[in-house]
């Protein structure tokens, strides 16, 4: 059955969620009787720490340059944030959600707060852990997939259905798999002619064969990955 963008946004919710995949909304699971998610819904627990922060980033640095791109364009847009969103180098980021952070350039104010608010509700992931013990970094290639009866851009809002495709080269010699997912984006404009930005992500990630490094291969032959993002 087909389904359009729009509805894959709101379907998307159900499915399992990356960590660190720029939705923290979500992956607090903040989602009340009414059926919406917010940042700000009241905690049922103790409040979480704050996400550690990453070192400032250094010459050696292998994170994806902020590249400028044509505003009214929302696939390049939506191409840029994803670069960022999932470039990684565990040398310098503690988690996913630094990266995420660098992307917020490119998310509309209030997206940008609820990056910013973000706590996390565990540690980075199996993946992470592989790719830090390597200092490693990710790179990624983002692909616009297509709906047949995907909804045209309006003038103030549009939606892009991404794919992201990563590897993983440690700073010892090692590769091996970087995020793989799929990001349903929502951009909004405040009119005709302005620039687009992200204010809306839902991540769904792929199901991929394990590393041969991660703790879960040998006891399920299957892998979660981690993260925004």
């Amino acid at each position: 059955m087909r389904r359009t963008v729009a509805g894959l946004l709101t379907s998307a919710t159900g499915l399992a969620l990356l960590s660190g995949c720029a939705l923290p909304d979500q992956r607090q699971n903040t989602t009340g009787q009414g059926g919406g998610s917010s940042a700000s819904a009241q905690p049922s627990v103790a409040p979480k720490a704050p996400v550690p922060s990453g070192k400032a980033l250094g010459l050696d640095a292998h994170v994806p340059v902020q590249r400028d791109v044509d505003g009214d364009d929302a696939t390049a847009v939506s191409q840029a944030w994803a670069e960022l969103a999932y470039g990684y180098d565990t040398k310098y980021d503690a988690s996913p959600h630094d990266a995420v952070l660098r992307a917020t350039r490119w998310c509309t104010k209030r997206r940008a707060a609820v990056e910013r608010s973000y706590r996390a509700a565990s540690g980075p992931g199996d993946d992470w852990n592989v790719w830090a013990r390597h200092r490693a970094w990710t790179t990624v290639t983002v692909s616009v997939e297509l709906e047949d009866d995907a909804p045209r851009d309006g003038k103030k809002v549009a939606y892009r259905n991404l794919v992201v495709e990563g590897e993983a080269q440690g700073r010892d010699g090692w590769t091996g798999r970087g995020p793989r997912l799929n990001a349903y984006l929502k951009l909004v404009r405040s009119a005709a002619g302005q620039a687009w930005r992200v204010d809306d992500v839902n991540v769904v990630e792929a199901v991929d064969p394990p590393s041969p490094e991660s703790p879960s291969a040998s006891a399920t032959g299957t892998s979660t990955d981690s993260s925004a993002q």
